[in-house]
């Protein structure tokens, strides 16, 4: 009987971009508030129409071994049945995680 290898979609904030990726390994990593991504998976359907998106992320993960994503940009990781397109979209509607304790000289003075 073959095991079935788990599909993970990772969504996450980077740049003010929100991310959608596709991968088969993501775990708590040892390096502290960070999660590991790991054997990226990119849609091989859809090689005759090419996605400009999805062809962006292919070229930025392409040479990537493991990636480091901080917990407080994690949107939300689910476990699918297949891969779908991977793809970047603004970040408008999402705010990102408060992370409290960073006070700036400027701020601390008024």
């Amino acid at each position: 009987m073959a095991s079935r290898q788990e599909i993970y979609r990772i969504t996450f904030l980077n740049k003010g971009k929100v991310y959608e990726l596709f991968a088969r390994q993501v775990y708590q990593s040892e390096l502290y508030g960070f999660i590991e991504i790991e054997e990226f998976l990119f849609d091989e359907r859809s090689q005759v129409v090419v996605d400009p998106g999805e062809e962006k992320l292919k070229n930025e993960f392409q040479d990537v071994k493991r990636s480091f994503i901080p917990l407080q940009a994690i949107i939300r990781i689910d476990e699918v049945e297949k891969t779908g397109v991977a793809k970047i979209s603004s970040g408008d509607n999402v705010m990102p995680f408060p992370i409290p304790g960073f006070v700036s000289q400027h701020q601390s003075e008024s």
